[in-house]
């Protein structure tokens, strides 16, 4: 096991009163590295985590010539331009190879997956052919036109021994875990998950439960399990600390158990500047605050920060700002942190079927973007009817996100927009 590496002291360190978008990002992908240490797993546990060694081909893949389809194996060689007859000399079965070579002039009834044997390189389909009994043995028809080499799969078509098929801060994917199976690896190197310390603050806050009906000024508390959901899209431990009150010494004393214990602490709430929003002058108390107000809407007042060698990341209350800073900055932290390597979410241009009359410069908006067909029925997207950051519903009826530039004061409809899917973070369509 590789040892873990320190968090720098300064890592959110800038020189600016408000970061744009693009220089939180520039910031998480300089100054963010990983600091888990790596660990060997079963393959059968490693979806979804991260490669921390390369994964090098032993093998062949696949390993033998073998039968792409259902039908009659023979020598090319032996086989004219108006077809033959072929003496049926074997009949060989996925997981069955023979291991002498087949005579001249004969053929081998053979299935799909099974392994070519040597002196044959050819297959027929078996619905292209006709067997017969002839002086009771077996023969069949092959007709004419085929290649040589068809329908056959040849040794490392795929793989070849020696290549490196996936290398460290790749993130599993299945198709990912069938392609190190197919190698006959049993298990692999991965970073260890993150463990994060999940917090929600505000006396207004109730936890659901079975009977608990909300006094007037109380609300339900959402955030905490919105974000349970998404950080169960990367591979991290993940402990609720509850719903903490708005008691000073309550939030710094739990913000100090947190960061001896935990990589990353991640509030929601209390970052604002009210009297009795306590989280940042805890931070500021025992750690430092490195970005404090973003030039993005929603999610301006979110923080991030860190106590020792813990990262701090204060979302904000809004449920639809928490949603959006989670999806574009929290998880690339978490995945920088665990050794992935550096992907942005790949953006769409589609068609705006709405208009903004007058937007604010300097400042980049994602808006809830629902798909649907333009009136010429190409691809468009709408936005959600209403701007609240505390709709829920707009989360739910949304396909992804509008982004919106800096750059950009106003929006006609039928103008090209940047469109990113929510899949593009993890999270499944509905």
């Amino acid at each position: 096991m590789s040892q873990s590496r320190k968090l720098l002291n300064d890592c959110f360190l800038h020189d600016k009163d408000r970061l744009r978008h693009d220089d939180v990002l520039t910031l998480i992908q300089k100054r963010i590295g990983t600091i888990v240490a790596s660990e060997t797993v079963p393959l059968a546990a490693a979806n979804g985590r991260i490669l921390a060694e390369p994964v090098v081909a032993p093998r062949n893949v696949p390993l033998s010539d073998n039968a792409a389809v259902d039908g009659y194996a023979f020598r090319h060689a032996d086989f004219d331009d108006v077809g033959g007859w072929f003496e049926v000399a074997d009949r060989i079965a996925a997981g069955h190879a023979r291991t002498t070579p087949m005579p001249n002039q004969t053929a081998a009834r053979i299935f799909t997956g099974a392994a070519m044997p040597s002196g044959v390189d050819t297959i027929a389909m078996q619905e292209d052919c006709e067997p017969h009994i002839q002086h009771d043995r077996p023969y069949v028809a092959i007709p004419p036109g085929l290649k040589p080499g068809a329908n056959c799969r040849k040794s490392g078509e795929d793989v070849l021994e020696g290549t490196t098929v996936l290398v460290p801060g790749e993130r599993l994917r299945p198709q990912d875990m069938a392609a190190i199976a197919s190698l006959g690896i049993a298990q692999v190197v991965v970073f260890e998950k993150l463990k994060v310390a999940l917090i929600s603050t505000g006396d207004e806050l109730l936890r659901p439960a079975l009977g608990t009906l909300p006094q007037p000024g109380q609300v339900f508390d959402s955030n905490s399990f919105m974000l349970k959901g998404l950080l169960a899209t990367v591979p991290v431990d993940v402990t609720d600390f509850g719903v903490l009150a708005d008691d000073a010494e309550l939030i710094r004393d739990t913000l100090s158990k947190a960061a001896a214990d935990f990589d990353i602490i991640l509030t929601s709430g209390g970052a604002s500047r009210g009297d009795e929003d306590h989280v940042i002058a805890a931070l500021d108390e025992l750690g430092q605050r490195h970005l404090w107000q973003l030039a993005i809407k929603p999610g301006r007042p979110m923080t991030m920060g860190q106590i020792g060698d813990c990262i701090f990341v204060g979302l904000p209350g809004n449920p639809v700002a928490a949603f959006v800073c989670f999806l574009l900055y929290v998880r690339q932290i978490i995945l920088r942190l665990q050794g992935s390597a550096w992907r942005l979410p790949v953006r769409f241009a589609v068609s705006a079927n709405f208009g903004i009359d007058k937007k604010k410069p300097d400042r980049r908006e994602f808006l809830r973007g629902i798909l649907g067909q333009t009136e010429t029925g190409a691809l468009g997207v709408k936005k959600f009817d209403r701007d609240g950051s505390g709709l829920i519903t707009g989360l739910r009826e949304a396909d992804g996100l509008i982004e919106i530039a800096e750059t950009a004061t106003s929006l006609q409809p039928g103008e090209m927009v940047n469109f990113i899917p929510f899949s593009e973070f993890g999270l499944t369509p509905r």
